[in-house]
């Protein structure tokens, strides 16, 4: 994998149910934000990706709440789905979703984030969910690493 061209890795934390996670994977793709251009146009080659799923599946799936995929962007294209179902925007109008490839980790086994709490950065503030309903938001390295570890298994936390 080529580094990330002189251009600081950065690491990222998407939102999305694990069933969407799980095809994403075996595809080795990841989307957000319901396909938006935007939401994949922000990762670069070799940054990092982890997903955080709050349900099983949407809209009624069974809480969840763990991370559920972890892996690095492949390269630099953002690319639109040419295959598959087509979605449809809120003005009714089909589109076919924004993707990025992805090397996932297949050696990661999911998570949960209640351990961690208060351990993460982004969880550092009281209302620290409400940013994750945007469904992208950039992790530190420090949370990342430490996802990391938790999903092969676990490691010592520093506070």
């Amino acid at each position: 994998m080529q580094q990330n061209r002189g251009v600081a890795i950065r690491f990222w934390l998407g939102v999305v149910q694990r069933e969407h996670v799980m095809r994403g994977v075996a595809q080795g793709i990841a989307q957000f934000n319901h396909g938006s251009k935007a939401a994949v146009g922000r990762l670069r080659e070799s940054d990092g990706v982890v997903y955080y799923s709050p349900r099983t599946s949407y809209p009624d799936g069974e809480p969840l709440r763990e991370f559920t995929a972890i892996g690095r962007v492949a390269d630099g294209e953002v690319y639109q789905a040419s295959e598959g179902p087509t979605m449809t925007t809120s003005g009714g109008e089909p589109f076919r979703p924004w993707r990025r490839r992805i090397d996932w980790d297949l050696d990661a086994v999911a998570a949960p984030i209640r351990p961690l709490v208060g351990i993460l950065e982004f969880t550092a503030t009281p209302n620290w969910g409400y940013a994750l309903r945007r469904g992208l938001i950039e992790l530190s390295r420090h949370d990342f690493d430490i996802i990391r570890a938790e999903m092969h298994g676990g490691a010592p936390h520093v506070g």
